[in-house]
């Protein structure tokens, strides 16, 4: 099933009620309490999809399982956040990815965070570490 039809609003009240084995009521109270949101007509009616059914039925497994229906929203209130992080999360992975791409391809060396330069350009700084003075740390750099 495509994603367009998917979300498209085509059930009116009675036929989504039926179709999730639940009393039109329960889709007006569930609208109520804000865990669904179905499209509305020109003249208001409302018109549920085939997400609105998905939907439908996450609500009853919970219920199932005993939750009530503030507990339901918070559920599905945590489930839509924890979409939108793994949502941001690959964006980030992405941007990463192309990054590391193109400093790899401006000739860094990744590996050790270090540019990668001939060795007869790199220059060797050491830097003093908190302690004793004749404790040193070498750090090799780019010159």
């Amino acid at each position: 099933m495509t994603d367009d039809r998917f979300h498209r609003a085509v059930y009116v009240i009675s036929v989504a009620a039926e179709l999730a084995g639940v009393h039109p009521q329960t889709l007006r109270i569930y609208e109520r309490r804000g865990l669904l949101a179905p499209a509305r007509t020109a003249g208001g009616s409302r018109r549920y999809s085939d997400a609105d059914l998905a939907l439908l039925e996450r609500i009853a497994e919970l219920t199932d399982e005993g939750l009530n229906l503030a507990g339901v929203q918070r559920v599905l209130e945590l489930e839509r956040t924890v979409v939108e992080l793994k949502a941001q999360l690959d964006d980030a992975r992405r941007a990463h990815e192309r990054q590391l791409a193109e400093l790899t391809a401006r000739g860094f060396n990744l590996g050790g965070l270090v540019p990668a330069v001939p060795a007869s350009r790199a220059v060797t700084i050491y830097r003093a570490t908190r302690g004793p003075a004749s404790v040193v740390e070498p750090v090799t750099r780019a010159g």
